[in-house]
This record gives structure tokens, sequence and C-alpha cells, in this order.
């Protein structure tokens, strides 16, 4: 007895840590698509205008090259990037290339050093910076792409960092080195490079290692970084970010992939359901919307589709599911869900859709949004707003809805490819250059 109190005492104690994670994400921003990973921030209201000498409270320079997005979590702000160094390796410091993959880059000759970075959410003051590795790596990257391209997360007590072939590390809020893993190297489609973003769901963190050859997904004790689980996936490489959602009593890891979408039971990693030929190339995180998990992928076709959670089984390539669209899915941004409705650009182009998310219906069908080029950076939404940054520094602000109401064009001279962060009355954005803190002033 005293033995099955302790372990209900246990498990009230988790279940208590976990309603209030819940309760405090919603006023932070703690993953790189937000408080329910959809984008939208329920409880913020940032700046509608900002510009160099406009409601911009601070920014701070950065170092090295990075598109991994801010996360936030109380006072303080996380960033992620790699630095080239001047040290180049030798021949026999060089990792060796591996004959079976096809690559359109070369790898670089010099040591990299990878980053972890705190800034004072107040100021943009510099808190601490800690070296996760120096390493050479193994290939190149796309032109557009960087050696820091997953983002991190945390549960409000620790932070969860992955540079993928170069380790994954667990810190505290302080800067203190908890854990560390290393899964060996990532060999991506042609070179291009790649992006692990760490999700936390409770005591577990999940790692979506997929590749050319040889891809897993893995669990891990988000405490001490021990293996769970990890299940073989039949996929090439992605570069997308899972969902991990609760329906019916069973909580799901829903991946996207090329071939399929997929759902893992949490629980110890058995497949649950499969279904839809997806693209070369799947980027777009899925998002819950009710009881369903809506997928997409914009590379060459477009595929956007709505699969009940609750869905058992092969599905097929072509599953009913809820809906299913086949124009307009973006290639690089996820979506955002705002108030039941699906705000994408098809590809990376400045051409917005909006599609109601109970039952696919198309409300704005691939509206040229002005002002801007190319996105790489998501959409996020707050306080009635949408918000699209594109890779030029400028930030569109549309009125949520159906039609193309512009009611803001805010220009920084910055790149920017991260996807911004809303918290309260703040928007953070990740720049080439300097991380912007955008405030009312």
């Amino acid at each position: 007895m005293p033995r099955l109190l302790c372990c209900l005492a246990l498990a009230c104690l988790a279940a208590a840590a976990r309603a209030d994670f819940d309760s405090d994400k919603r006023t932070n921003w703690h993953h790189w698509r937000g408080p329910d990973a959809t984008g939208f921030a329920a409880t913020a209201d940032p700046p509608t205008t900002w510009g160099p000498d406009t409601n911009l409270r601070w920014k701070a320079p950065l170092v090295g090259r990075g598109s991994a997005s801010p996360v936030v979590w109380g006072d303080r702000v996380f960033v992620l990037t790699a630095v080239k160094t001047d040290r180049k390796a030798t021949p026999a410091e060089r990792p060796a290339l591996d004959p079976r993959f096809q690559t359109k880059t070369e790898p670089p000759e010099h040591f990299y050093r990878f980053l972890v970075r705190a800034y004072a959410r107040a100021d943009g003051k510099l808190l601490w910076e800690r070296l996760a590795a120096e390493k050479v790596p193994h290939e190149g990257h796309h032109v557009t792409h960087s050696y820091a391209a997953g983002s991190p997360t945390t549960d409000g007590e620790r932070l969860y960092a992955s540079f993928g072939s170069f380790g994954t590390y667990c810190y505290d809020l302080d800067g203190k080195l908890l854990w560390s893993r290393d899964f060996g190297r990532l060999n991506t489609r042609l070179g291009w490079g790649e992006a692990v973003t760490p999700v936390v769901h409770g005591d577990n963190l999940i790692l979506n290692y997929d590749q050319e050859a040889d891809g897993k997904l893995y669990c891990l004790d988000a405490k001490t970084g021990s293996t769970r689980w990890e299940v073989k996936r039949d996929e090439k490489t992605t570069w997308s970010t899972p969902l991990v959602t609760t329906a019916a009593g069973r909580t799901l890891v829903v991946a996207n992939g090329t071939s399929r979408v997929r759902a893992y039971d949490l629980a110890g990693g058995a497949e649950v359901w499969s279904g839809s030929a997806m693209t070369t190339n799947p980027i777009p995180s899925p998002v819950r919307f009710g009881d369903a998990a809506v997928a997409m992928a914009g590379y060459g076709k477009t595929v956007a589709l709505s699969i009940p959670l609750a869905s058992r089984g092969d599905l097929g390539d072509a599953p009913r599911g809820n809906w299913r669209l086949a124009a307009g899915a973006p290639y690089v941004p996820s979506p955002l869900l705002m108030n039941g409705k699906l705000y994408f650009t098809q590809a990376n182009d400045p051409l917005l859709s909006v599609v109601d998310a109970a039952t696919g219906k198309v409300l704005l069908d691939r509206e040229r949004v002005p002002g801007v080029r190319q996105f790489y950076g998501s959409p996020v939404g707050a306080a009635g707003r949408v918000y699209l940054t594109d890779r030029g520094g400028t930030t569109v602000v549309l009125k949520e809805g159906e039609a193309m109401e512009v009611l803001a064009t805010n220009k920084l001279d910055d790149p920017i490819d991260a996807s911004p962060a809303l918290v309260g009355r703040e928007l953070f954005l990740r720049g080439e250059k300097f991380l912007y803190c955008v405030a009312e002033r």
C-alpha cells in the first residue's frame, strides 16, 4: 500500500506540473510555433507598426549565422547560431564523405562553433553563451540554409537545443549543461543541410532524424536524455517538426514525411496510422484543429489535408479524411492556425490562402500580399492580426479574416529567415545581423 500511495502521489505531482506548464506557456513562446504549435498567441498583443526608429525597444548583435527561431520564457530570449572559425581542419580532421549519397554542396574546411545564447528580454543584454560543440561539418548546406536551423524549445525549467549531427543538448535556464547526446551524422538530401527542432511534451522529448538513409524518430527522457524508444522511419530527408498532441486518451506524435503522414503512440512508439503520399522535401509542421491533424507540403506538387486523430492503420495514398486541397500549400513556411482558420502562402511566394480548418473551404485563394517577395519564416498571429515576415526583413501585418486588408508594412534593413515570436506586448525577430524586440514606446 505505501508503494501504491507513493506512485499515486508522484502521478499527482506530474499532473500538477503539467498543468502549471500548460498555464505558463500561454504567456510565453516556448516552441518555434508558439504555445500550441500553431503560430497563434492568444494572450499576445504586439505592435502593428515599427521600423528602425519606431517601436524598437532594442536590438542585440548576433554572431555567426542561423535561421533558428527565438523562443521566450519569462525574462529570457534564447537563440542558436553557428560560427565559422579561422581554424582550418587538417585532412585527418575532415569527416569522410559517404559515397552512398549524391550531394550538390561542398563540405567546409573549417571548424564551426555551435552556440546557445540567452538574452535579457528587458534590454537585449547577452546573459550567457555556451559552446555546445566545435566540429567540422561533414556536408555543406543550401546557400539559403545554415548550420543552426533547428529552433530550441523549453519547458520552463530546461532548454533543449539540437544541432542535429553536431549533438543535442539540455541546459538549465542559467546555462548549466545538464546532459547531451550524439545520434551520429545526418545525411540530407543533396547535402542541403539539416534542421532538428526538439518537441517537449511532459517529461518526453521528441527528435525527428529523417535523412536519406536510416532515419529515426527518438523519444528521450527530457530530464536525463536517456532513450525511451526509437523507431525507424521509412522516409527520406524532411525538415518538419512533429506535432505531439493528446486525443481520446492517447498521446500521438504526428510526423510529416515524403511518402506518408504518420502518427505514433507516444507511450511506446508504435505506429497508429499512416496515409497520403505527400511531396519531396516536406518542411511544414502539422497543426491540430479539433480532433484532426492538418498536414501540408508544397514542393513540386501541393498537398494539404485534414486527418482525424482517431484514425487507425493504413489509410492509403489518398485517404478521405476530413478534407483535401491540391493547391496553394507552402514549401518552407508552416501554416498559421488562428480562430478556426488556416493562413498559409503558396510555396515560398507571397500568395496567401485562408482556409476554414473544419471544412477545407477556401475563403481566400492565393491572393498576392503586397510589398513582400519570398517567405521562409512562418506566419504568426495575435490580437486579430496576421504577421508575415519575408526574407528581406519586411513584415506585412494583415487584419484577421477572409479578405486581404493590410494594416501596416514594416521594414528592417536585415534579412530574416526565422519565424517571429509573440509574447505579451512584444514581438521578437531574429535577423541575420540582429535580434530585435519590437514593443510600443
